[in-house]
């Protein structure tokens, strides 16, 4: 019984270690970040996110928005990606 317990004990040493080292990986990745892959475009991103905000009647200011609702800003988020996905379509297919 003591052998079992000690095994348990260990085994969950080693998967606390691995999600560790998988979530290492994933930030190495930039795949849960919010840093910008392509520094360059930062520029351009922002200015899509203020022309979808006025073409769907979101008031944005210069600056901080934290008085934004979560719902208005994923609908901006939401619609930048759509355009994005279109744009790639488009540069993938040669039109």
């Amino acid at each position: 019984m003591y052998q079992n317990q000690q095994f348990g004990a260990q085994q969950n040493v080693n998967n606390q270690q691995n999600a560790g080292a998988q979530q290492n990986t994933q930030n190495q990745n930039g795949s849960r970040s919010n840093r910008t892959v392509v520094p360059e475009a930062k520029g351009a991103l922002n200015q899509m996110k203020y022309e979808i905000a006025s073409e769907i009647g979101i008031n944005l200011k210069q600056g901080y928005n934290g008085d934004l609702p979560s719902r208005q800003a994923g609908y901006i988020g939401g619609y930048m990606v759509k355009r994005l996905v279109e744009q790639a379509e488009r540069s993938m297919s040669g039109k």
